[in-house]
């Protein structure tokens, strides 16, 4: 699925609105799920996020030298999982507060204050200079940006020479078969599951729908390449529901 940037509207699930209205509407998503989004996150994965975010935070490979820009980092699991492998310092990013204002209250339990900068910021325009990073992670919100290109292309700016930009996203299915399935837990499921959660089931079927309008797995890897990222890969997950894309700024 290509991505239409010079229009002037924007896809949010699977309606169509005008292009500056998105941001809002997402942020106003993500302040009603905010509280209870680790919950759901494994009720609608059945937990298997957790073994895609290691398999992630392996590919980043984090070490004490390497400065992490976090990107929609919300509640802050990658940022924690890349602290407790050794990872150096982190600014964790977010264009929502409340989600953010979960992590920092994690942080705090956790003891992490200190190795963390918190940066609330659009990711398509982010107040940082450029190639100051060693990595940076996506961890499921690049299909929630209005402008995915402007993102990528961001990120490549603020990689250091030899630094790498990270994405998990839900991604296309690649098992022929399952398709019925996928879309009965999607469409049906996870409305009421966050109907039940966090009372609030028109988020959910945004969420859900989000999923489909994202870009599959080689138009992703395109669009990576079209920003001057390099030796740009990908790694599907789980048959494809989600996928890790790679990319060098060299």
């Amino acid at each position: 699925m290509s991505q239409n940037n010079s229009s002037d509207t924007a896809d949010f699930g699977f309606k169509t609105v005008p292009r500056g209205q998105k941001a809002a509407m997402v942020r106003e998503v993500f302040d009603s799920v905010a509280g209870k989004y680790d919950i759901m996150n494994d009720l609608m994965s059945l937990g298997i996020h957790r073994l895609w975010k290691r398999e992630f935070l392996s590919a980043l490979d984090p070490r004490p030298n390497y400065t992490l820009l976090d990107l929609a980092a919300g509640t802050g699991d990658i940022t924690f999982g890349w602290l407790k492998r050794g990872g150096g310092k982190v600014v964790m990013s977010d264009i929502n507060a409340s989600m953010l204002g979960v992590g920092r209250d994690r942080a705090t339990a956790n003891g992490y204050l200190g190795d963390i900068e918190f940066l609330v910021a659009d990711a398509e325009k982010l107040p940082l200079p450029d190639a100051s990073f060693d990595r940076i992670s996506m961890a499921f919100g690049l299909r929630n940006c209005t402008n995915k290109d402007k993102v990528i292309a961001e990120a490549r700016r603020l990689l250091k020479p030899g630094g790498r930009f990270l994405v998990l996203e839900f991604s296309r299915l690649q098992i022929a078969g399952l398709e019925k399935l996928y879309d009965k837990w999607s469409f049906e499921a996870l409305p009421r599951l966050g109907q039940v959660i966090a009372k609030d089931a028109a988020s959910y079927q945004y969420l859900a729908e989000s999923i489909r309008m994202f870009p599959d797995q080689e138009t992703l890897k395109r669009m990576f390449e079209n920003a001057g990222l390099e030796r740009v890969t990908y790694r599907n997950l789980s048959g494809g529901i989600a996928a890790i894309h790679a990319g060098w700024r060299l």
